[in-house]
């Protein structure tokens, strides 16, 4: 059957009709390139080298330092394991993606006026995948705490049943898009629950504003699952140049996109006595955005073997639009018999375009270049998570949200450092990263911490790069912002094979 869609933007005037949280900000602002098989060889310290598409893109003077004009593609396979604890039950998912994650090209323009300082002008175009929200994972458990039932108290608490429930002779779609269109999302969660038989009303009255649970006190049997999919990316437009022989300096206009998409699933069940024996709950996301952000970069050769770089990210500021889809089913003890009550509005909840402004960066880096032989290379970077708005930050609902990323998220380093060696036409190349958790009790997300291993070979003006690399990080990730806000623990390791062809144009 056809969904049902509903504008939210043009009809809602209450800011609880918005679904975006601090979950959502940090998802957003939290992009690595992923670059080229080099790249991810070297761990992604690449900030004072150049000469590689990808560091072109985390420091645009970097392809100044090309000889000649050049260009690369790379095919990356994404593979993640996410083992789950859930109040002492282990469960383990694994899910893998094969995609292009990178492409681009310098172009090379020589000055031969050896008496102008500027030797040479770049100008070049490099796609970049930054973000791979590819995630699946399962938890389950008995939980002896918390019900499904009290994320629906918790919306339904102090609203009005008749803001609330349907009208006479309403059906579920049009009960759900009424509901939405004239008190927004929170009073469509508060329906939910109260269609499904989980919420009683205190007295029968319109004007009743306390509500209790139908699902009875006691153990809950709790299984959950989560699948998202979706891609962060970033399009640079590149213009450098080199100046004398000692500077390179460099500037990316970039245009970012992004595509999500997340399903989440709760089954409970429960013998505790109560009217609702089980409820199955599931939710739908789907986000687009599109946004910009600029860089500034140099790198300065002190001498033939040392070369310093430095780079400045602007924030990116992005457009982005929410869509959501949801119901919940039931099954209840009705006079001694089973009664499954199905409530899905089969609506899509359009909600208005927001805004979102990430955190600015800064990089600073250091290699040490070993003749033809090899190269060490170290980056530093620094972003306060701390700084990411949602806008227009007058409205209330994201005044709140951002009030929330504040006190929460911090300032989190990055380390990086990556090694090449040289013999004759073969590269071996390794690397180690570090990245600080964002947030400040670094128990939400925790501290990254990876490796990577890479070889490449050279046939004169191509090259063909090989590199695996391997990351984890630990999380606990609530299961609803509200109500029932227990958190799986979850060990995350990501890890991915990357081929890259690399060609002299």
């Amino acid at each position: 059957m056809k969904k049902i869609i509903i504008t939210l933007g043009s009809l809602f005037i209450a800011s609880s009709l918005y679904a975006q949280n601090i979950t959502d900000a940090l998802r957003y602002a939290n992009t690595s390139i992923q670059g080229t098989a080099r790249y991810r060889a070297l761990s992604g310290a690449f900030g004072a080298l150049g000469g590689d598409m990808s560091a072109v893109s985390i420091n645009p003077a970097g392809s100044a330092v090309f000889s000649v004009s050049h260009a690369s593609i790379t095919l990356g396979l994404n593979s993640k394991k996410n083992q789950a604890s859930f109040f002492g039950t282990q469960n383990s998912e694994k899910n893998a993606n094969f995609d292009l994650t990178q492409g681009g090209a310098a172009f090379v323009f020589k000055n031969y006026n050896e008496e102008n300082k500027f030797k040479k002008f770049t100008l070049g175009v490099a796609y970049d995948k930054t973000g791979d929200f590819n995630n699946d994972w399962f938890a389950s458990g008995r939980n002896t705490n918390n019900s499904i039932g009290n994320y629906f108290l918790a919306n339904a608490q102090g609203l009005r049943l008749d803001e609330i429930s349907a009208l006479p002779g309403e059906n579920t779609s049009d009960a759900y898009a009424g509901i939405g269109s004239a008190y927004g999302s929170q009073n469509q969660q508060a329906y939910l629950g109260y269609d499904s038989y989980i919420l009683e009303p205190n007295t029968p009255d319109d004007d009743n504003t306390i509500y209790t649970s139908n699902i009875g006190a006691g153990e809950y049997r709790q299984e959950y699952s989560y699948a998202s999919t979706g891609y962060n990316g970033k399009l640079a437009f590149n213009f450098a140049t080199q100046y004398t022989d000692k500077f390179y300096f460099g500037v990316n206009l970039n245009s970012h996109f992004l595509n999500y998409e997340r399903s989440t699933f709760l089954y409970e069940e429960n013998d505790n006595g109560g009217i609702v024996k089980q409820v199955a709950f599931q939710n739908d996301l789907a986000t687009t955005g599109n946004g910009f952000s600029f860089q500034l970069g140099s790198i300065m050769k002190l001498s033939n073997e040392v070369r310093l770089g430095l780079t400045y990210n602007s924030p990116t500021w992005y457009t982005i639009e929410d869509q959501t889809t949801q119901f919940v089913e039931t099954l209840r003890d009705d006079m001694g018999t089973d009664v499954l009550q199905i409530v899905d509005p089969r609506i899509v909840n359009i909600f208005p375009r927001y805004r979102l402004q990430t955190p600015s960066s800064f990089t600073g880096s250091l290699a040490y270049i070993f003749g033809k032989t090899g190269l060490i290379s170290f980056d530093y970077g620094r972003k306060n998570y701390g700084n990411t708005k949602f806008k227009p930050k007058s409205d209330s609902y994201f005044s709140e949200q951002n009030a929330i990323i504040e006190n929460q998220l911090t300032s989190a380093n990055t380390y990086k450092i990556g090694g090449e060696y040289k013999i004759k036409q073969l590269s071996l190349r390794a690397g180690y990263r570090f990245e600080e958790s964002p947030y400040k009790n670094k128990t939400t997300v925790g501290d990254l911490s990876g490796y990577s291993l890479g070889l490449g070979y050279s046939f004169g003006n191509t090259k063909l790069d090989l590199a695996y690399d391997r990351a984890q990080q630990d999380r606990n990730q609530s299961l609803y912002n509200v109500g029932l806000t227990d958190a799986a623990a979850i060990d995350d390791k990501t890890s991915n094979i990357t081929l890259s062809l690399a060609f002299n144009l």
